[in-house]
């Protein structure tokens, strides 16, 4: 049988309740880590300052709850998994969540709630913002030695329903946002929500660019280094950061060219594996330059494997898709006979082979269609004579 050693707990005194954390039954509620928050709020400060960075068009003399409560239950409640208002009907009441926000009585309504968040425009998702970035540059007490690494990141954020702004993407096959994430290390810098039909990389630069200004206000000779994946690989972006002296490690979609650029890599993993029959994968540097780079080359890194799999295990399966329909028959009094096809073929990662060194080499070219019509026909002139004509017309794509 469990022994407990310590009877009791105390926490800080709401106005005037005291907090004691018991284990000899009373009042049960599951909600009791919101005290742990709210003790880790208290030293951070981060409610607080960011209530009073917020605009409040309401009028103080004719309200009952305060920005810095309002902004501490919206926030207590959705780190305790209550993410709609209609949750606050009853939450308004919980004592555990009452006593997180500071107060000793009714908290404010979902109606409240709603009208507050109402003010919600720009300027506040700034002010957020600011203060957010101002916790993380206090979270030192010198200036970094180390690099700074800023990864940015686009995720899919499910809609259940009709919300304003929801838009299918075909990537994440389902209606969703598409938010941008900022973070260095394990503390979120940025959380900015856009609409799924925007690109990945939309505003990241704008974002970069104000990050990197204010953290070099702070720390004059930090480095930077801005991480992100291949959807973040923008001319735009990396110019920018070349000419600011910002380091990057971005993601680069594969293609042809860089393939046969890396050949030497490949040969090198093909040449290990074969001496032990083990999985082998190798890096190495290239220089390489898109047409969209104005001539300016970069160093990629790129990364060979070879296993049992084969040479060439990033390949994916081609797979086909097949349709015809045809008409056969004879006309006796001309002796001719004819024969009438329509066919379609759609083909998904069709395979298309190139030799490079001596060696065949596969790779996805990407998806065809191939429309057409076969039409033969066939003419008995006499016993030892026939005439045979066919033609064909085909449409790819």
């Amino acid at each position: 049988m469990t022994k407990c050693t310590t009877p009791s707990a105390s926490f800080p005194r709401c106005k005037g309740r005291q907090v004691i954390a018991r284990f000899d039954g009373g009042d049960v509620t599951s909600d009791g880590g919101i005290l742990l928050l709210r003790q880790l709020d208290r030293e951070m400060g981060l409610t607080r300052s960011v209530a009073r960075r917020l605009s409040d068009a309401r009028d103080p003399q004719r309200c009952q709850h305060r920005t810095e409560t309002l902004v501490r239950q919206r926030v207590f409640g959705l780190a305790l998994g209550y993410e709609d208002l209609n949750d606050h009907h009853a939450l308004r009441h919980d004592i555990a969540l009452q006593t997180a926000v500071d107060t000793d009585g009714v908290l404010a309504s979902q109606s409240t709630l709603c009208r507050f968040e109402q003010q919600a425009d720009r300027d506040w998702a700034v002010a957020i913002h600011e203060e957010m970035i101002e916790q993380f540059i206090r979270s030192f007490r010198r200036p970094p030695k180390k690099p700074l690494y800023l990864d940015f990141d686009a995720t899919d954020d499910r809609v259940h329903g009709q919300q304003l702004g929801r838009h299918f993407n075909g990537y994440y096959n389902h209606y969703i946002f598409l938010p941008l994430f900022v973070f260095c290390g394990d503390q979120l810098l940025v959380s900015y929500l856009r609409p799924a039909y925007r690109d990945a990389a939309h505003h990241a630069g704008a974002v970069l660019a104000l990050l990197v200004r204010r953290l070099r206000q702070a720390w004059p000779e930090v480095k930077i280094v801005f991480r992100g994946d291949s959807g973040f690989c923008r001319p735009l972006i990396l110019n920018w950061c070349d000419r600011h002296g910002v380091d990057y490690l971005i993601g680069l979609a594969g293609n042809k060219r860089l393939a046969k650029l890396a050949l030497d890599i490949d040969y090198a993993s093909a040449i290990r594996f074969e001496k032990t029959w083990e999985k082998e994968r190798v890096f190495g540097f290239i220089e390489y330059a898109a047409k969209s780079w104005k001539e300016r080359r970069r160093r990629v890194i790129a990364k060979s494997e070879t296993s049992r799999r084969g040479f060439n295990p990033g390949v994916e399966p081609q797979k086909a898709w097949n349709r015809e329909v045809g008409l056969r028959g004879y006309i006796a009094p001309l002796a001719l006979d004819y024969d009438v096809a329509f066919f379609s073929v759609r083909v998904r990662d069709e395979l298309v082979p190139y030799d490079e060194g001596g060696r065949t080499f596969y790779q996805n070219a990407g998806d065809t269609n191939r429309d057409g019509i076969e039409l033969a026909l066939g003419w008995q002139l006499a016993d030892q004579w026939r005439l045979d004509s066919a033609l064909t017309s085909t449409r790819l794509k």
